[in-house]
């Protein structure tokens, strides 16, 4: 399964542009306005989980964070935006990894995903990234994903759709809910695709 995951991504950043892929966000406002609540000094470590070709790491390097990592399973990806950052790439540590294979060498204050977690569909899969995100991080999370107003799929593979409810249950007891937003994205063909972000505290027990 992982091989074919890594294939079809591998595939849809060789072939299409930003403007040809539904996820796709000019200003990534909700990442950054979580980012911000959290109020941490600039040196802070944040790993954007499938981040890819996407602007967040854009933003962060402009306001001056200084430990940015990008994971994502696409090497093509993570190409197109060193390619995009051009010199800014360099302080940026890049992981091309499949996230529930994901063997993280530090820890992290603040794990960012927007639309990675929803694509893992069985409870195996959900165990193994909630195990590797208890133990590489000690401050906050931040996941969005398809709510239950959302699509069912996302780029031809099926999803697991959330509420706020089942997202806090599903993070279970070492993560304390802090905030949750449902908000609607507008994808680069101009429609709407629903999503439910929550904010959580890693308990440290």
């Amino acid at each position: 399964m992982e091989s074919n995951n890594k294939n079809h991504w591998e595939t849809v950043y060789e072939t299409k542009n930003p403007d040809e892929v539904s996820w796709t966000q000019e200003i990534p406002k909700t990442a950054l306005d979580y980012i911000h609540s959290f109020h941490l000094p600039k040196n802070s470590k944040i790993i954007d989980i499938g981040g890819g070709d996407s602007n967040l790491v854009d933003y962060l390097i402009k306001e001056g964070y200084e430990n940015i990592t990008v994971l994502d399973i696409s090497a093509n990806a993570i190409e197109k935006a060193k390619e995009r950052l051009g010199k800014k790439a360099e302080k940026v540590n890049w992981i091309v990894s499949d996230i529930t294979e994901f063997k993280p060498d530090e820890v992290y204050d603040v794990w960012h995903d927007r639309a990675t977690f929803h694509f893992l569909t069985t409870n195996e899969q959900i165990e193994k990234y909630l195990t590797i995100a208890k133990k590489a991080l000690t401050g906050y999370l931040v996941i969005g994903t398809f709510s239950e107003n959302g699509p069912k799929k996302c780029s031809g593979l099926e999803i697991k759709q959330y509420n706020e409810e089942t997202l806090t249950t599903k993070m279970g007891n070492s993560f304390e809910k802090l905030k949750c937003i449902y908000e609607n994205h507008t994808t680069p063909f101009d429609t709407q695709q629903h999503f439910v972000f929550c904010s959580f505290k890693r308990k440290l027990n």
